[in-house]
């Protein structure tokens, strides 16, 4: 049997997968011979033929499958013999044609079957011809002994990886979970567990998605994956996607390939990003669902048994880790209350002596009510802190509270104003959080007390939206429209005023203005880091 070449020894040492190793032995062996195009054909768990490397259709890799008994490829596997088909390939009974493919063109076919040095078939190789291929002995015979020493190599690298698998899963699962016990830092813990995650099980992309239990969501937390577009992706409802059937069913769910799967929210990220494999991990305590781990790979992956087993240990120690980060943090939050108790009463006080400064604006009581409306966005904050993630407060809850107040105690009883409060799921870190509620707070009061003065009924809805390191939050009322010459700059309302204090504090701006029939308030300012 002659040597290997040494281009097609070389595509065994560059395989970073099996996937890559055939795509390079497809080319590399077409080079080396006559062949106008090379497909390799591999058995799969279900016994089909699946295409797995194809110089003139890569597209099709893992999509195109032949059953028992289906086209030249299973007859040369069938009999373990090769078929030369010098001339008229298409007239052959037994050829398939593949009306999705250009392979109108293919007029000759040396099929050769992958037998490794123990008699296992892995699978077949067709090399196409566009024309007559006549074909020597010594051509058959140079053609066959290289396709057994294909054989050897794939079954070889297999033997390896999976050897290698094993060994890396072990020392995977156990780095992972030492660094998660030793730190207390929810965002730490998640931040590890994808990263980590994704370097040892040699994954694209792995994010992570809590739970929230008050609105029924699975929210973007963690991931590694570098694409903005990537870590901005919505939160996700508990009964829609692959996540919430992860979560609903308990176990781990599977896609074979996300760019072809019906319920994946997120087709056109994924095609851009690569993406095709992709598995699905519930992070479970105590029967209590907190969350869904999920990991994907840029080829068409076949998760294993025991790294789906690998991956379940994982996330149940995730989900310990997470829950222990939880107590942690409300013990931190308990010991540092004082201290946030003491920075909030200050803000308090400076608040009230704004309005003392203001003696003329309003009636006692009517300042007394908006001193109080300030005191209670900043108790929404600190209500919120205590269901929702501890260490970030999502705006859009903190919308709905202010916006609940308003219409049990703060509107006048005869106005008729519909709320609306929509967009992205924000989090915030405390700090941040506060300040927007007493915008938001301030807002809301401005747009129902001055924008409906005269109008008795009408919209105001509040918007969010996350715009990659910035956060935009809208205030927009459908009732009177600001005076023509309006200028805030020169406008003396102490609640406008507030809300421009507040948005120069957080490294934002503040914009109040008609348009397109509607006034609207503006704030944008970047995210701060979690505390």
């Amino acid at each position: 049997m002659p040597a290997l070449p040494p281009a097609l020894l070389e595509c065994l040492h560059a395989a970073t997968s099996e996937a890559s190793l055939l795509a390079e032995l497809a080319t590399v062996w077409q080079s080396l011979t006559k062949a106008d195009s090379v497909d390799l054909l591999m058995i799969d768990a279900s016994e089909k033929l699946v295409l797995a490397a194809s110089t003139h259709a890569p597209d099709f890799v893992g999509r195109i499958k032949l059953g028992k008994g289906k086209g030249v490829a299973q007859r040369i596997r069938d009999h373990a013999s090769p078929i030369y088909l010098e001339d008229g390939a298409k007239k052959h009974p037994d050829y398939v044609v593949v009306e999705s493919l250009d392979d109108h063109k293919v007029e000759a076919i040396a099929g050769l079957p992958l037998i490794a040095w123990n008699k296992e078939i892995l699978g077949v190789a067709l090399l196409n011809r566009y024309s007559p291929w006549s074909m020597s002995e010594d051509d058959r015979e140079a053609l066959q002994g290289t396709a057994s020493q294909l054989a050897d190599l794939i079954w070889t690298y297999r033997a390896a990886f999976q050897h290698g698998s094993e060994s890396n899963r072990l020392g995977a699962l156990s780095e992972v979970t030492r660094l998660m016990a030793d730190s207390p830092y929810l965002e730490e813990i998640l931040q590890l567990l994808v990263s980590l995650t994704a370097q040892q099980f040699g994954y694209r992309v792995v994010t992570v998605r809590l739970l929230d239990d008050s609105r029924k969501e699975l929210v973007l937390r963690a991931t590694q994956a570098p694409a903005r577009a990537y870590q901005r992706k919505r939160a996700i409802k508990l009964g829609e996607s692959i996540a919430g059937r992860a979560i609903g069913e308990r176990s781990p769910v599977i896609v074979p390939d996300v760019q072809l799967e019906a319920d994946y929210i997120g087709h056109d990220l994924a095609a851009e990003q690569g993406l095709r494999s992709m598995i699905c991990v519930p992070l479970i305590i105590q029967e209590r669902p907190v969350g869904v781990m999920s990991c994907y790979t840029t080829e068409l992956h076949e998760f294993t048994e025991a790294e789906v087993s690998a991956l379940q240990t994982l996330a149940q120690q995730a989900a310990i880790s997470i829950e222990h980060a939880k107590l942690q943090v409300r013990t931190t939050l308990l010991q540092e209350m004082h201290h946030r108790v003491k920075n909030n009463l200050q803000q308090i006080a400076s608040l009230i002596r704004l309005q003392m400064r203001h003696p003329g604006e309003k009636t006692l009581a009517e300042a007394l009510n908006d001193t109080q409306a300030r005191i209670l966005s900043i108790s929404a904050v600190h209500d919120l802190l205590s269901r929702d993630d501890l260490d970030h407060v999502s705006i859009l809850s903190i919308a709905e509270s202010l916006v609940q107040l308003q219409q049990s105690s703060l509107l006048r009883p005869d106005r008729r104003i519909q709320f609306l409060v929509r967009g992205d799921a924000v989090y915030l870190s405390t700090a941040q959080a506060t300040q927007v509620a007493l915008a938001l707070n301030e807002l809301i009061l401005n747009a129902a007390e001055h924008g409906f003065a005269r109008t008795e009924s009408g919209d105001i809805h509040i918007t969010v939206e996350d715009m990659d390191e910035e956060v935009g939050v809208w205030v927009s009322n459908k009732g009177d429209s600001l005076p023509p010459d309006f200028d805030l700059s020169k406008y003396g309302n102490l609640g406008l005023q507030i809300v421009d204090s507040l948005a120069r504090s957080l490294g934002g701006r503040f914009v109040l203005e008609d348009r397109l029939g509607w006034t609207v308030a503006e704030i944008q300012f970047p995210r701060a880091s979690g505390e």
